[in-house]
């Protein structure tokens, strides 16, 4: 698997949680759908967070990981993305401890992420 760096996408290295510009490209300037994706993120965020600190086999984190994944790149959360693809990766020792210590950084990235959202949600 490529490992994606936060220079490959449009903004990525912009130092933000979200990418806002990203965002707008993404919802087509639409800020009523832009605040219903990214509630969506929040709550997807969490929810995955909450299926890899259960996961039980590597698929299930795996699944959970990706999942994390495609949803950041959407939103245009890269440092989320990066995190959640370095814990997919983990997928076959996602119970040592190296693969907890990705999942705390990948959790970092989306309470960084997800508070970035909830400023935003609260100005508009």
């Amino acid at each position: 698997m490529a490992r994606m760096m936060s220079d490959d996408f449009p903004g990525g290295g912009n130092g933000k949680p979200v990418d806002l510009t990203h965002l707008s490209r993404q919802t087509f300037g639409d800020h009523a759908l832009e605040r219903e994706v990214l509630v969506l993120f929040e709550r997807q965020s969490q929810a995955m967070i909450e299926r890899l600190r259960g996961a039980t086999t590597a698929k299930s984190w795996a699944e959970a990981a990706h999942t994390l994944k495609g949803s950041a790149l959407g939103i245009g959360a890269f440092q989320v993305a990066s995190a959640a693809e370095t814990v997919e990766c983990d997928q076959v020792d996602h119970l040592s401890s190296k693969a907890w210590d990705d999942l705390g950084r990948l959790e970092d990235a989306v309470r960084q992420a997800n508070a970035f959202i909830a400023d935003i949600l609260k100005a508009a």
